[in-house]
């Protein structure tokens, strides 16, 4: 598969500490990606990076070939690239709807997906529950009809069931042309179409392959 982004020999410091020491990661065109990794592994720095939310101390980040190491997050969201933080993704002052609204064109997708949302949309974003927050962030983020969509641990808050939901979606955006990178503590059967899965340990990879083949320890597929 040709790889739509990449981080090449990619570095990442926070003061002394280096969060990646020179991790290669490729991400296919048109395909779901899955990083795994216990906390502090690396996962959401990766992410960060290709996103433009820290800067590489080394490496390279590629977007659809061409070099945006050096552009800014709002250079990179007009490329294309969007990503859904862990935490703290809406602007709690607006409105479910009014969230929505700055996604972009894809609002009624996005109700039909997470219908939880409908009776939430006169209701300012930041007096929802956790989980319903990130149907809130997520939504935007689909709603923006990105082409790089980064999404870190998109299933924080959700139910079993609504994640399976949200899984079957990204694997459809996928096969549709859409380039999904999302990271995990373990890998749910859910996401078992994902193209490439990679394991990082302490900012190295420690594993890269498909859903299928064996994975180190806990990363083994789970309900």
């Amino acid at each position: 598969m040709t790889a739509a982004a990449a981080l090449r020999a990619a570095r990442v410091r926070y003061g002394p500490l280096e969060a990646l020491h020179g991790v290669d990661l490729a991400f296919p065109s048109a395909a779901v990606s899955v990083l795994l990794g216990r906390n502090g592994a690396g996962r959401t720095s990766a992410l960060h990076a290709l996103a433009g939310l820290v800067p590489l101390s080394g490496g390279r980040a590629v977007w659809r070939g061409r070099e945006v190491t050096r552009l800014s997050v709002h250079q990179r969201v007009r490329l294309g690239l969007v990503l859904v933080p862990a935490e703290r993704g809406v602007f709690g002052s607006l409105s479910v709807a009014e969230n929505l609204g700055l996604g972009g064109p894809g609002r009624d997708e996005v109700l039909e997906l997470f219908p939880e949302l409908t009776a939430l949309l006169g209701r300012r974003a930041g007096t929802l529950s956790g989980g319903q927050q990130q149907l809130v962030a997520i939504g935007r983020a689909l709603a923006a009809r990105p082409g790089l969509l980064l999404l870190d641990e998109p299933e924080r808050g959700l139910s079993p069931a609504v994640a399976a939901r949200l899984h079957a979606r990204l694997l459809a955006d996928a096969a549709g042309g859409r380039t999904v990178v999302l990271t995990g503590q373990s890998l749910p059967r859910t996401l078992a179409g994902a193209a490439v899965v990679y394991v990082l340990h302490r900012g190295e990879v420690v594993f890269a392959g498909e859903p299928g083949e064996p994975l180190p320890g806990r990363f083994t597929l789970s309900p």
